[in-house]
């Protein structure tokens, strides 16, 4: 250990000088639209105080060195393409940082371009194309209460709801968060999320760790056609290569993981480079050590991330990506034989939760010509989830009983492989065409059991003697195949054009899709552009429901008890959108932006009961808990989301920035019962407002002090009257069904504080950060739960849970 200890002391030690501190800068310039490098390109800081460039190599590689450490700004120039101005980066001492930047060629003849003409660029961010947020990992650090999660991080953009303390969800515009798609290095992946549930896409620790992302893309809706299988958007993220010419090392020690990174050069005359990331709960570590943590349910997670850069001479690039979590969790309530000061859902069962999931990417990269580029890839990717319950009786003075029968076993395992393929290829500067495929094979395993109990119920012996009830029992294996074509056409230097065809063949059932995407984009004037966009989209329900066992079959409008547990859904089609969105950007002036987007999204093919009801998938994949129908389902609920976004930002300038974003939206949907409800996700408003300061601190002012701040302000979760009756049979919250979602608690409000400080050193870096989330320790109401009273079961089962109280968190990192 002291091999480890002593070196590492030695570096942090050295890393205190008065000297200046530099670091190196450096990537690749290349052609937005092929990828390809460009030659020549200048590389210029902005400072007041230094003068530095560089010029890329024939393969568009620079290198950028004695760049002090701090914020600094650099402008991209190339002859025949727009400048590329990019602010607010930061340097500091203990990693070299990667630029890998697009540019984009212009459709009028651009003169030659001389050092001296990038003083005249503003080194500002420039404005984004409709309905998508470009973001950067820094972010996900910078903003208070993001928690390094990419997810919470987009939960502070426009038209995101961040309402739910427990859950990463991303609910945009009221779809339900399991509309989005996740997509790592141009594979659809699994929900990657620690404790994920079948059905979701979120949950309460992501496996994603931003020490490994590169730049990626988030979309809201009318998303382009090489995206598919998602109503409500796309989470695009792209891993990085690691260095490829040095060695590094991160380490870092936070309440909610124990970390390591590594990366460098696997040969630096080829350029082959490895990245690898390593995380484990730092509460597992504490409890494996019997540390008192004042709860024996003890998150226990990891998770891996791996990236393999191969570049050839001839031969094009070859890489490896991929990323797996391992999580479980124990919930012994079985122990618990005081009463508690206040009764919350479930505490009637002993838990028993396991996740696993694992994604790998083999991909190839080949430059056909100058302007055209071809990639293939091939991936597997898998999902594995199951848990045990066991009821807990009790007495009237809450002590247990000593026989805790099983009420529920179930086991989900699905696997992909993915073979994916596209060409682009720029016509000339005004035309460019992308086509591709996504062939997916889905192998699924799904096994679920359950004893249904009511309230009544309270002998062991007799609940051991009631029969489980499968409601999953399915092993098979099915194609899901995505063909699309995407063409852009460059009018002239102010508008543009975006179109696109995808499609959807699922030979589960045979139902396929076809589905046309456009986007246009005016730029009025330098500052000012407005945008229209458009987009058909559809997709596949869940997978387990298709096999899921209804109780009660609904044939020809007669309900017929399922007694031979036959599976009835395996014909649902797809979920079909149309989603229009009308955005206007405009830079007030050099540091401050202004935008807003006015969309509609109508919903239809929305699997609802075959008997009258208002049951609608929509209201689907935010929770813990599994839809499972009782009735057979058809493809004839709709649902529709309309609203309008605005956001105010000032970017990092003058030691400060801020952002301020408001939404105003409305969420309905229509079951079998023909009434018009909110959904699950109608909470009619959120606001956002996130600031920060930072300052050089130090004699030689190279270390630096962040404050940030984040205030979420947001309509209330929606609920529904309970029929108690009902509840009480099945010990779990039945609605009343002619008015779901007809309540709604009190608003949703949260103050949440960041401080950092970061210390540059020569060889080292090191940052220390305190997150306070919610300061003010507001009560927000979760969700209406079921929970009676052992000592009184005729009193009101539902009590309200709280969402988190008052939590602090710290990291402390040290790269080297």
């Amino acid at each position: 250990m002291n091999k480890i200890i002593y070196p590492l002391l030695c570096v942090l030690l050295s890393s205190f000088s008065m000297a200046q501190v530099t670091q190196t800068v450096k990537g690749k310039v290349s052609d937005k639209v092929t990828g390809i490098g460009l030659p020549g390109a200048i590389v210029q800081l902005k400072s007041s105080s230094h003068t530095l460039h560089a010029v890329s190599d024939n393969n568009g590689f620079y290198k950028l060195q004695g760049v002090p450490v701090g914020r600094q700004s650099f402008v991209y120039l190339f002859t025949g393409y727009k400048p590329v101005p990019v602010s607010d980066v930061i340097v500091t001492s203990g990693k070299e940082v990667v630029l890998n930047i697009d540019m984009e060629e212009s459709t009028v003849s651009i003169d030659e371009v001389e050092i001296k003409a990038s003083s005249d660029t503003d080194v500002v961010s420039t404005m984004q194309v409709s309905n998508m947020k470009a973001f950067s990992i820094e972010e996900t650090e910078r903003y208070a209460g993001s928690r390094q999660d990419p997810a919470r991080m987009a939960q502070n953009f426009a038209g995101i709801q961040g309402t739910n303390d427990s859950r990463n969800d991303i609910v945009i515009r009221g779809n339900s968060p399991a509309g989005l798609l996740w997509r790592l290095d141009d594979i659809d992946i699994p929900n990657p999320t620690h404790f994920a549930v079948a059905g979701s896409a979120g949950g309460p620790q992501s496996i994603i760790n931003n020490k490994y992302l590169a730049n990626s893309e988030f979309y809201t809706g009318a998303f382009p056609a090489n995206y598919g299988n998602a109503l409500g958007g796309v989470f695009d993220l792209k891993m990085r290569n690691g260095n490829n010419e040095k060695h590094e090392r991160t380490f870092q020690l936070g309440i909610l993981g124990t970390e390591l990174a590594l990366e460098g050069p696997l040969s630096k005359k080829s350029g082959a480079s490895y990245l690898i990331t390593y995380r484990y709960s730092t509460l597992a570590l504490f409890g494996s050590v019997n540390f008192k943590l004042g709860t024996s349910a003890i998150p226990n997670y990891q998770d891996i991330g791996i990236r393999l850069n191969f570049p050839t001479k001839k031969a094009g690039v070859f890489s490896f990506s991929g990323i797996g979590g391992l999580s479980d969790i124990n919930i012994i309530l079985s122990d618990i034989h005081e009463r508690p000061k206040e009764l919350y859902g479930d505490q009637n069962r002993d838990q028993y939760f396991r996740t696993n999931m694992g994604v790998a990417i083999l991909s190839h990269v080949y430059a056909l010509n100058s302007k055209t580029v071809m990639k293939t890839s091939v991936a597997f990717s898998m999902q594995d989830i199951s848990s045990r319950h066991y009821l807990v009786l009790r007495n009237d003075n809450f002590v247990p009983n000593d026989t805790l029968p099983q009420i529920l076993n179930y086991a989900f395992l699905e696997k992909k492989s993915t073979l994916a393929w596209y060409v682009k290829t720029k016509l000339n500067s005004r035309n460019s065409i992308k086509a591709g495929f996504f062939v997916n094979r889905s192998d699924v395993s799904f096994y679920d059991k359950t004893r249904i109990n009511s309230l009544f119920d309270t002998v062991a012996q007799a609940i051991l003697d009631k029969p489980f009830k499968v409601r999953e029992d399915a092993n098979t294996s099915f194609y899901l195949i995505q063909p699309y074509i995407t063409y852009v056409h460059k009018f002239n230097e102010k508008l543009s054009l975006n179109a696109g065809l995808s499609s959807q063949i699922l030979t589960l059932n045979n139902k396929y899709t076809i589905e046309p995407r456009a986007s246009l984009r005016y730029q009025i004037k330098a500052k000012q552009a407005v945008s229209l966009a458009y987009g058909l989209h559809s997709q596949m329900q869940s997978t387990y429901l298709y096999y899921a066992i209804p109780d009660t079959l609904v044939k020809e409008g007669q309900r017929v008890p399922n007694v031979n547990r036959e599976q009835d859904l395996k014909d649902l089609d797809f979920s079909k959108s149309q989603h229009v969105v009308l955005g206007y950007d405009f830079l007030v002036g050099k540091y401050f932006k202004f935008k807003t987007e006015l969309y509609y999204q109508y919903i239809w093919n929305v699997p609802v009961y075959k008997v009258p009801s208002g049951v609608s998938a929509l209201n689907r994949g935010a929770t813990f808990t599994r839809f499972y129908p009782i009735y057979s389902m058809e493809n004839t609920g709709t649902g529709e989301n309309y609203g309008i976004e605005l956001t105010i930002e000032k970017l990092f300038h003058k030691h400060y920035y801020f952002m301020w974003n408001g939404s105003l939206f409305e969420s309905k949907y229509v079951g079998s019962n023909g009434i018009k409800a909110n959904t699950d996700f109608n909470g009619n408003y959120i606001m956002n407002f996130l600031a920060g300061l930072e300052y050089t601190v130090g004699k030689a002012k190279k270390n630096t002090i962040s404050f940030g701040t984040k205030f979420t302000y947001g309509g209330g979760k929606r609920y529904s009257p309970a029929n108690i009756a009902a509840s009480n049979q099945v010990m779990d919250v039945v609605p009343q069904d002619d008015k779901i979602n007809t309540l709604q608690f009190a608003p949703y409000n949260r103050l949440d504080f960041r401080i950092s400080y970061k210390i540059n050193g020569k060889r080292a870096g090191i940052e220390i950060a305190l997150d306070l989330i919610n300061v003010m320790s507001t009560k927000n109401v979760l969700a209406l739960s079921y929970a009676p009273d052992p000592a009184n079961i005729n009193a009101d089962p539902l009590v309200k849970n709280y969402q988190l109280g008052f939590l602090p968190l710290f990291y402390v990192k040290v790269d080297f």
